[in-house]
């Protein structure tokens, strides 16, 4: 990818990027263990982004 990106591009990768975290661990205690997962996970090499 090129080093000189949109701007518009550029926010939703970094979005992307934030959006695919782990979950806290303070949020799995406070539900008691019912979410655990982040469901919008994603893999760099199984998901392609639609950015």
């Amino acid at each position: 990818m090129s080093r000189n990106k949109p701007a518009g591009k550029k926010s939703r990768l970094g979005r992307a990027l934030k959006s695919n975290s782990a979950i806290p661990a303070w949020i799995i205690l406070r539900t008691n263990g019912k979410v655990k997962i982040n469901p919008l996970r994603r893999d760099w090499r199984k998901n392609d982004l639609k950015v």
